[in-house]
């Protein structure tokens, strides 16, 4: 029994092939045409502006004119080593980001289970509006509203002075900074973590119960490691934004809260050193680069 061929018939137009039997002839074509512009954009502004700034770090600028001397040195680099003030500035901005990062961790997990595994829609829906709320007001808004509250005539020590404690006498210090970041960034730990969370199997939280494993032991050997991922997730976010804002600082911190931010901002300006500030700002991209490479292994990446 003979079987016969059927033939697709010849697009029309002298023999022109449409766009969409090219995409489907190639479908790379396709993928490629879409990511070609954010890619671009990506590389140009991104990569680019970040070459010129590792260049910018090697020059250098004029006493006497503030200008910029286009001519390669490394005394930028041997400014930062052999100056302790800036290993100082440089510790302080680390160790406050990896504290508001461990904040935010501990504050967000507890919160983020209740949501994921034991709120009802009804209440869901609730604690998402509250945790995204404050993400709504302005930046600065949220920062003033904290110094209002921490400062000396503040909220915080009229209400332990009405019933009969000391004032805590915050405001202006490292430790109100410290209250201001972790909840400026604690949304941005809530929702990896409860994304994390919510991805937990159902079947293995049964498996664990009818083994026998009381709660807590199913939470320290299911869940945690689980949502680990969701964790570090959230923990780029509240770790690479402390590590480069400079208006909190300034804001909130007082006499000896002087970040990277703030030096790299103080030097682009008045002082027009920009090619020190540059060298500078290549610190925390260095240190952002080793974190990722951490949470990559901890498998953040997928959890974002």
């Amino acid at each position: 029994m003979a079987t016969e061929t059927v033939r697709r018939p010849r697009p029309k137009g002298g023999g022109a092939v449409p766009f969409a039997t090219l995409f489907w002839r190639l479908p790379w074509l396709r993928s490629l045409l879409l990511l070609t512009p954010p890619l671009a954009w990506f590389v140009v502004i991104y990569f680019a502006s970040l070459i010129l700034l590792l260049i910018t770090a090697f020059w250098t600028t004029d006493p006497f004119t503030t200008q910029i001397v286009q001519v390669w040195t490394t005394s930028n680099f041997e400014r930062l080593i052999n100056e302790p003030v800036y290993h100082d500035i440089v510790g302080r901005t680390v160790v406050l980001a990896a504290l508001v990062t461990l904040t935010d961790a501990l504050l967000a997990f507890p919160f983020a289970y209740y949501m994921a595994r034991l709120a009802s829609r009804r209440v869901q829906t609730l604690l998402f509006a509250a945790v995204l709320l404050p993400l709504w007001a302005s930046y600065l808004a949220r920062v003033y509203a904290w110094i209002l509250i921490l400062n000396h005539s503040g909220v915080l020590n009229w209400s332990l002075q009405s019933i009969g404690l000391p004032p805590a006498n915050i405001g202006y210090t490292n430790v109100a900074m410290w209250v201001v970041f972790s909840y400026i960034w604690l949304p941005f730990m809530i929702i990896p973590a409860y994304s994390a969370l919510e991805r937990v199997p159902e079947s293995l939280l049964e498996a664990s119960a009818d083994l026998g494993a009381r709660r807590w032991r199913t939470i320290r050997d299911i869940v945690l490691p689980l949502a680990l991922p969701g964790v570090v997730a959230g923990s780029i976010f509240t770790f690479s934004l402390t590590l480069g804002d400079f208006i909190t600082p300034v804001l909130v911190g007082g006499a000896g809260s002087t970040f990277i931010g703030n030096v790299v901002y103080a030097n682009i300006g008045i002082a027009n050193n920009v090619p020190f500030a540059a060298a500078l700002s290549t610190i925390p991209v260095a240190i952002m680069a080793v974190y990722l490479l951490i949470a990559r292994r901890l498998g953040a990446f997928e959890a974002l």
